[in-house]
C-alpha cells in the first residue's frame, strides 16, 4: 500500500510539474504568475474602420516583436526593395530600444524564389558579426501590396 501512495504522490508531483510548464494551475498559482507577467507594450497599430488590426511592434518584456514590413514602390527589383525593407526594420527596432545586432529571428517572405539570390545580397552582413537565425519562403500568390519581398523579426531589448 506504502508504495501505491509513494507512485501516487511521485504522479501526482510529474503532472503538477507539466501542468505548471504549460501554464496549466490553480486560479491561486496562475494569479501570482500574473502579476509578474511583464505587460505587453504595442506600438504603430494599424486599424481597419476605428478597430485595432495589428500591431507594427510589439514589446512584452525584453523581447521585441517587428510586423513585416514591405516595400511597394518602383523600381520593382528585389535588391532595391531588400535595401528599403532592411532600412524599415532597422527604423523600428530602434525606435523601440533595439538593434539590427540583437536581432534574434527573420522571416523572409519572398514574392519570387528566384529573387533569393539578389536577396541575400543585400541581406548580408546587415546584423553584425552573429547574424539572426532566419527562414526564407516564396509565398503562394506573392507578398501582399506590390512588394517582392517583405520580412518580420524577433529581437532582443536592453
Amino acid at each position: 500500500m506504502e508504495n501505491k501512495t509513494t507512485r501516487r504522490a511521485s504522479f501526482k508531483k510529474i503532472g503538477m510539474g507539466i501542468a505548471a510548464l504549460f501554464g496549466i494551475g490553480s486560479a491561486n498559482a496562475m494569479t501570482k504568475n500574473k502579476s509578474k507577467t511583464p505587460i505587453k507594450e504595442a506600438s504603430d497599430i494599424v486599424m481597419d474602420q476605428d478597430i485595432p488590426l495589428f500591431s507594427g511592434a510589439v514589446k512584452h518584456g525584453n523581447t521585441l516583436y517587428i510586423a513585416g514590413k514591405g516595400a511597394h514602390v518602383e523600381p520593382y527589383e528585389i535588391k532595391a526593395h531588400t535595401e528599403i525593407v532592411l532600412q524599415e526594420l532597422q527604423k523600428g527596432l530602434e525606435a523601440n530600444g533595439s538593434s539590427m545586432e540583437q536581432v534574434l529571428k527573420v522571416n523572409v517572405y519572398l514574392a519570387d524564389l528566384a529573387d533569393y539570390k539578389g536577396m541575400n545580397e543585400v541581406f548580408r552582413g546587415r546584423f553584425g558579426k552573429n547574424p539572426p537565425v532566419r527562414t526564407t519562403v516564396a509565398t503562394y500568390g506573392g507578398v501582399p501590396g506590390k512588394s517582392l519581398v517583405e520580412m518580420d523579426c524577433i529581437a532582443a531589448v536592453d
